[in-house]
């Protein structure tokens, strides 16, 4: 059983409450204005809102017990389930972005009550920056030394990277709609609210190929990083009685759980109780130096190389 992380939660409720609040206020500016660009921008808010209710759900499906047909627990529904995001931020989003923003150039229409699309741009912006805000605070412990773009690339938790994404497409998109709305005020030519919309849906189509990438990488399956690799071998080569490690497999089952399979080398003359004890040691040391490793296969064996 995989329990998600309340950095994780408090994360996606943040958002959630930030885009649901957004999408309204983005619907009631298209309504009062015909802004493509705030239409655009309120189907984008819609689909995140309905992204983060995707992140919950995926969280609750992999707090399932294990079961014979899973017997290494449903930890990777959360991963599927942020697949899923990135779908959705793709067509929702991104799709319906261009063909909107295309629409406005092709068939431009004056914009009514343009200030007050603005207005509410300048709340949405302040909503976002709230939301994108909690989504750094709550991922920083786990970013480390390394740069932002890093810690999306290595992260084995799909929640913080999908929410620091969307955050930051949701505010840079936000940017665009505000220059294009501003633009047709100050030029009186409603294209650049068009330019503006399309601008929208090339940046969210970028976000959902990235998300679609990491997250099909931890679907199939990731291993650990280098760092716990090395924390691995160093625990077991510490431990009495294993001359070695021969070779070493491990794989995330979910955010939280990693798999690992070694072989281990030890004495020929070491009885059968001390390599129980040795194994049983090895297995303690790595908890120790890596807690997510909770499933470990350890195959003590014979030094051929050295025996050679």
């Amino acid at each position: 059983m995989t329990a998600a992380p309340a950095s994780s939660t408090r994360a996606i409720l943040a958002a959630l409450a930030a885009n649901a609040g957004i999408a309204a206020a983005k619907f009631v500016g298209f309504l009062v204005t015909g802004s493509s660009s705030m239409l655009a921008e309120s189907v984008h808010s819609v689909a995140d809102t309905g992204n983060q209710a995707l992140l919950l759900f995926g969280q609750r499906a992999a707090r399932k017990q294990p079961d014979a047909l899973h017997p290494f627990g449903h930890g990777r529904s959360r991963y599927f389930w942020s697949f899923v995001v990135a779908l959705v931020l793709f067509t929702l989003g991104s799709v319906f972005a261009l063909y909107e923003g295309y629409h406005k150039i092709a068939h431009s229409a004056d914009l009514s009550s343009p200030v007050v699309a603005l207005v509410i741009l300048a709340v949405a912006i302040g909503l976002e920056a709230f939301s994108i805000r909690t989504a750094i605070v709550e991922s920083r412990p786990l970013k480390g030394s390394g740069s932002w773009w890093r810690f999306i690339r290595n992260s084995r938790n799909p929640e913080l990277p999908v929410v620091l994404l969307e955050d930051t497409g949701a505010l840079v998109g936000l940017m665009f709609a505000l220059a294009g709305v501003g633009l047709t005020i100050a030029t009186g030519d409603p294209v650049w609210d068009g330019i503006g919309t399309v601008g929208i849906g090339v940046l969210l189509g970028l976000i959902a190929i990235v998300l679609m990438v990491e997250m099909h990488s931890l679907l199939i399956g990731e291993g650990a990083t280098t760092a716990q690799i090395h924390a691995i071998q160093s625990a077991l080569e510490s431990t009495e009685h294993v001359d070695r490690l021969i070779h070493l497999r491990t794989q995330y089952l979910g955010p939280d759980e990693m798999l690992v399979a070694a072989k281990i080398a030890v004495a020929p003359q070491v009885e059968l109780a001390t390599i129980a004890a040795t194994i049983n040691a090895a297995e303690a040391n790595i908890r120790a130096a890596v807690p997510s490793a909770r499933v470990i296969y350890l195959e003590p064996d014979l030094d051929r190389a050295l025996s050679r």
